[in-house]
This record gives C-alpha cells, sequence and structure tokens, in this order.
C-alpha cells in the first residue's frame, strides 16, 4: 500500500484531491496536514477520515519536529505539496507570512524527505533515492506573471511573479527544482490555471459572488472587470496531479489549464444568471435568500438578482490582465484533458453551494467577516 502526504489537504484543492485519490483507489493511504488557518477546515474531509485510509494531523509545515516525525512514522511514498498561503490580497496586506509558509515551509518538507529517502551515493557522489518516492510541487500559472490578448503561458514561459503571493509561489518551486538539480530528487512540478467547484473559500471570485447574491449584498469587481483569467473544475485538476504524480517525468513541470478563458465581470454576470435560473426553476432554493421580497406569485422573489448587484471597487494593487495555459505537453505526454466545460462546471458549482450552505456557513465565521471589510468595503 502506497502512503500519500497530502499538506493543506483540508483546504480547496487539497480537500478535493482526497476526496479524488480515496474515491479512485482502494490501496492506497492518506495522510493529511494542515495547520487549519483561515482557507483550512476539517469539516471539509471530516468524513473521509478514519484513521486507516486517511489520517489526519493537525500542523503547520513549518514544524521540522513534526514533519520529520511524520516521515519517520509513516513512511511516505508520496508528498503533494498543496500546503500555502493563497490570496494574493492577504499576500499584499502581509507578505512575510507568505514568505514563511510559502518558502521556507516548502524547503522544510523537501529536507525532511531528502533525510528518509536517501539511500546512499553514486560513484560520482550524487545521492541515490528509493525508487517508490516523489515530491510534487502544486504551483500556479501566477509565477508566469501577465499576458497581452494573445498568447499562452507554456512551461518554458520565464517566471515572472507580479505580487507578493506569486513571488513567493516561484521561489518554492525554484527550491524544489534546485533540489532536483542538487540532489537528484524525484520531483515534479504543476502549475494550474484559476481552480473552481466545491468547497472553495468565499474569498475567491466564484464562492464570494454567490454568497453576496444569497445575502443581498452588492457584487464587488476589481476595476472594469476585464482581467482574463482561465477556469479549471477542481476534479479535472486533481485527476491531473495524479497522472503527473504516478507518471509524469521527474524533474518536469506540467501546465495545467482549463481551456476556459472568461473576463471576470463575464464569471460574475453568469454566476447572476446560473442562481436565478435555478431558483425559478426549483423555488425551494429561494430558503437561502437572506433578502426577503416576496414577489407577485406569493413567493420569495428573484428578481433582484440581475446585474445591478454589481458595483466596481478600486483595482488591486499589481492586478495582471491575463492568464491562460497551453496544457499541451500534459496532453501530450499523459493523454490528460479537462473532462468539465466551463458551461456544465459553474452550474454544478453554483448547484453545491446552494445545497451546502451550513458549510459556508461554518467557515465564514470569525476572521472572514473582518477581512471582507478591509477587502471590498468603501473600496
Amino acid at each position: 500500500m502506497k502512503t500519500y502526504l497530502v499538506t493543506g489537504g483540508a483546504g480547496f484543492i487539497g480537500a478535493n484531491f482526497v476526496k479524488y485519490m480515496l474515491k479512485t483507489y482502494s490501496d492506497i493511504r492518506i495522510v493529511v496536514l494542515d495547520a487549519l488557518t483561515y482557507a483550512g477546515n476539517l469539516a471539509t474531509i471530516e468524513a473521509d477520515i478514519d484513521n486507516g485510509r486517511c489520517i489526519f494531523v493537525k500542523g503547520d509545515i513549518c514544524d521540522r519536529d513534526l514533519v520529520e516525525r511524520l516521515f519517520a512514522e509513516y513512511d511516505f511514498n508520496y508528498v503533494v505539496n498543496f500546503a500555502a498561503e493563497s490570496h494574493v490580497d492577504r499576500s499584499i496586506e502581509n507578505p512575510q507570512l507568505f514568505l514563511v509558509t510559502n518558502i521556507l515551509g516548502t524547503q522544510n518538507i523537501l529536507d525532511a524527505a531528502r533525510k528518509v529517502w536517501v539511500t546512499g551515493r553514486d560513484d560520482k557522489g550524487y545521492p541515490t533515492w528509493r525508487d517508490d518516492v516523489r515530491f510534487h510541487q502544486v504551483s500556479t500559472d501566477e509565477v508566469y506573471g501577465s499576458l497581452g490578448k494573445t498568447g499562452y503561458f507554456t512551461e518554458t514561459t520565464p517566471l515572472d511573479p507580479r505580487s507578493p503571493y506569486s513571488a513567493s509561489k516561484t521561489s518554492a518551486d525554484l527550491f524544489v527544482k534546485a533540489y532536483n538539480e542538487t540532489y537528484k530528487m524525484p520531483v515534479t512540478i504543476t502549475r494550474c490555471s484559476n481552480n473552481y467547484g466545491p468547497y472553495h473559500f468565499p474569498e475567491k471570485l466564484i464562492p464570494l459572488i454567490i454568497k453576496n447574491i444569497l445575502e443581498g449584498k452588492s457584487l464587488p469587481v476589481y476595476g472594469d472587470g476585464s482581467n482574463v483569467r482561465d477556469w479549471l473544475y477542481v476534479e479535472d485538476h486533481c485527476k491531473a496531479i495524479d497522472m503527473v504524480v504516478n507518471g509524469g517525468r521527474i524533474g518536469e513541470v506540467y501546465n495545467v489549464g482549463g481551456h476556459n478563458e472568461r473576463r471576470n465581470i463575464q464569471i460574475v454576470k453568469t454566476i447572476i444568471k446560473t442562481i436565478r435560473r435555478l431558483m425559478t426553476e426549483n423555488p425551494a432554493y429561494r430558503k437561502h435568500l437572506k433578502k426577503r421580497e416576496t414577489g407577485v406569485d406569493g413567493q420569495l422573489s428573484v428578481e433582484w438578482i440581475n446585474d445591478g448587484l454589481i458595483t466596481f471597487v478600486k483595482d488591486r494593487l499589481g492586478h495582471d490582465r491575463r492568464y491562460a495555459i497551453d496544457p499541451a505537453k500534459i496532453t501530450n505526454e499523459l493523454g490528460w484533458k479537462p473532462d468539465t466545460d466551463f458551461e456544465i462546471g459553474i452550474v454544478k458549482t453554483v448547484r453545491w453551494y446552494l445545497d451546502n450552505q451550513p458549510w459556508v456557513e461554518q467557515i465564514v465565521e470569525g476572521d472572514y467577516v473582518n477581512y471582507y471589510e478591509r477587502m471590498y468595503v468603501g473600496r
């Protein structure tokens, strides 16, 4: 039985990866290490934790003693590193936090793996490694910077981060590459476009817009909403990571994109239309509306759910104009391609949030309220 260490496994993409792997394989064991900060929620994976196939450990990837103890106890075959401070706005507020977690934390895990995975030295003095191990770094297309109106990021695009967040992820990627070059450590890296889907923390665009509509609040959109992102359904991303971990070439980077470029304002308008349509087709969903306007039919009105809710706010500092990924390498080498069209995925996502409001209400308590006020109100 292969054992995975999944760091950040209670966060959005990490939790979806845990669920995907447990559903796909019956002969693996997963140890989730998560500090349960603002973006980690134990309730997301609580049903998956059985202390057999899935074990949860609360802790920080910067805690050297803890990480080394886990490697000694569980004899990991694979590390999949999702753990990171991940929101650009938060990185503008507190850059140093991103350096500590995203760079020093990644290096700490790399070092712990090196200590137990090395089996000796070759005739040139390089470490030799177990043949059943790999370190996989989950990265982002933001390390490439910003695109113009045309073109795509490829794996050979120069790294050009524009925010403290993307700079910290770039540095982490380079440390992973350096461990491969210096120590011959078996590593792989994936760089993905914007993910969406279930269990997304409500400070990100899609779940934020859903939440605000249900609460009858304005919908904040940075600048004029023309920034373009390539959207990838989260389960398609999980499938790609699995394929790279188990079949990708050691030392290689693989870009994972969804072929779903959309301007931010398009995303917001699509969500508005989707929520209104779903609530028209299924009036039971209207119970989640905090705005209690009664329509002519005697039911809660959805007429006010329209583009008039959109409010443009001061643009983010250093806001990249466009991201778009060319995933040809992972498609050609491993046969991966996204299975979920955006038009289908966005409906699945909105429906999931409507069906899982208790999860949303639990996660937005406390720090999130203060954070939202700082980021959007009055800008």
